[in-house]
């Protein structure tokens, strides 16, 4: 059996019928062109056929029950694995539009995953119009988080869009990297060897944690330190109680438009990104009477996962930063955007990488409380909106010759955060998936929206527009062009 990490255990430790900790993928492909019409047909019936089920595919609880989940909790290999049951072939009525796609993945994506078995589900969706078909996979969060998450799913595609015959994800073992320990056995000796390493770390690391909450303390006295500390952010309509039912939004981008947006302002891409969704959300609350004076807050995902490393579990720290929400003006919204980044990684870069689950552990440890407790969603937040950005593959990608047309990320909320947007990268496109409360936030997809038009309104105030054929480029300043299209914005965005 293997132990379950601390981070990871906390997933299970909060899951309830409204809060499902599960998270997804929707992968969406074109045929081939000479592709049959069994061709959806016959990949399931091969994908089924492989029944060598590699990790962490085919670890399920050792103990299902609720204390099972809560107290030392462990995996065990499924040796009996169901394929029929985690491998389901659905159909939308031809010709589906994306919107119809969205519904659907809605709604499986609503449904909680069966504790008895190994926590993932694998849909192959025919239909969708444009001659294409989907691939919508969930799995518990307890298993993979989102950079193992896209990883994972990444393994069995190919570069080659000749090559078939292909393994099914589950059957994709992870490459052995240098420095890859095996897992320790779930007995009594190995938890108790585990608490004294464990132990011994946190005294190692405790001065360096107390500094770093010390400033979260000071930050959360001082706000115009520029830190942002939990708690900061105001009571919204994005911070009351869920229930079970999901709604998702996407949204595609090319990656090059934000990059040039990214250059011309001297930001980061998570910078631009968390610009757009803070400036759909100012807008979202507008228009609902609902904008807090004070600004809202982003729970920010931090990769602490090695480049080479394989594995899955939960590798994260987190960041805690503005969006700015209370700034009229865009480039302030920006800037101040900026700032808070800026202070939010210092904070975190002066830990060592040893610290960093241990500070998660306590900064996330008001969170979850929260949730165990019942209080998610009757008091402040801890931040208002999750907003992540996945790195993915920055080839084009095959599967059995089906050519990979975007991937979107499907993730999880909770009580007091009814909302979750993250952005997955992947062949020159940057794409959104907005996961919300079906209940808490009627007209979700407007946020989809909104942030398209965000972007088109940043690159008109930053972005010169190209010289026109037949013109020299001796035209107006950058800088000109940028302070004659902030004269004409409108104040409210």
């Amino acid at each position: 059996m293997k132990r379950l990490g601390t981070l990871d255990a906390s997933w299970l430790a909060v899951e309830s019928e409204d809060t499902p900790m599960h998270v997804g993928n929707l992968q969406i492909f074109s045929l081939p062109e000479d592709a049959p019409e069994t061709f959806l047909r016959d990949m399931l019936t091969r994908m089924k056929e492989d029944a060598d089920i590699a990790p962490p595919w085919c670890y399920k609880l050792a103990f299902s029950g609720f204390l099972g989940r809560v107290v030392a909790p462990s995996w065990k290999v499924d040796k009996k694995l169901d394929l029929d049951y985690h491998v389901r072939h659905s159909a939308l009525p031809r010709p589906g539009s994306e919107r119809e796609l969205g519904i659907l993945v809605s709604r499986l994506h609503s449904n909680p995953l069966d504790f008895a078995r190994p926590l993932w589900e694998c849909h192959i969706i025919e239909g969708l119009e444009n001659n294409r078909f989907a691939l919508y996979t969930k799995m518990h969060h307890s298993m993979i988080d989102g950079i193992s998450g896209v990883r994972l799913m990444q393994r069995v595609l190919s570069e080659d869009p000749g090559e078939t015959n292909m393994q099914p994800p589950w059957a994709v073992r992870p490459e052995r990297t240098r420095g890859n320990k095996t897992d320790a056995e779930a007995s009594v000796t190995g938890a108790f060897s585990q608490a004294m390493d464990a132990l011994k770390l946190q005294a190692d690391m405790a001065p360096r944690l107390w500094d770093a909450m010390n400033r979260l303390i000071h930050s959360a006295r001082h706000p115009e330190d520029g830190l942002t500390a939990p708690f900061a952010g105001p009571l919204s309509a994005l911070n009351h109680r869920v229930t079970g039912q999901r709604r998702l939004a996407t949204q595609h981008y090319q990656l090059e438009r934000i990059k040039k947006v990214s250059q011309a302002t001297n930001a980061s891409l998570n910078d631009i990104v968390l610009y757009l969704c803070g400036t759909a959300l100012r807008r979202f609350l507008l228009e609902q009477d609902g904008l807090p004076d004070i600004p809202l807050t982003a729970g920010i995902p931090v990769n602490i996962r090695p480049s080479d490393d394989q594995g899955t579990g939960t590798q994260i720290s987190f960041m805690i930063a503005s969006l700015a929400t209370d700034e009229a003006d865009p480039l302030t919204r920006l800037q101040s955007i900026k700032q808070s980044t800026r202070r939010a990684k210092q904070h975190l870069q002066k830990l060592p990488r040893k610290a960093l689950t241990q500070y998660t552990m306590l900064l996330m440890s008001p969170y979850i409380l929260q949730l165990m407790s019942g209080m998610g969603g009757r008091m402040r937040p801890v931040f208002n909106v999750t907003i992540s950005n996945v790195p993915g593959p920055e080839e084009t990608l095959y599967y059995e010759g089906a050519r990979l047309e975007a991937m979107y990320p499907v993730s999880l909320i909770a009580h007091g955060g009814a909302l979750n947007i993250t952005c997955l990268s992947y062949a020159g496109s940057l794409n959104f998936g907005f996961t919300g409360c079906r209940d808490t936030l009627p007209s979700m997809q407007k946020l989809a929206v909104y942030t398209g038009e965000a972007l088109d309104e940043l690159e008109s105030l930053v972005v010169a527009p190209p010289a026109k054929s037949g013109t020299t480029s001796q035209g107006k300043p950058a800088a000109r062009v940028r302070r004659a299209a902030r004269k004409k914005a409108s104040p409210k965005t």
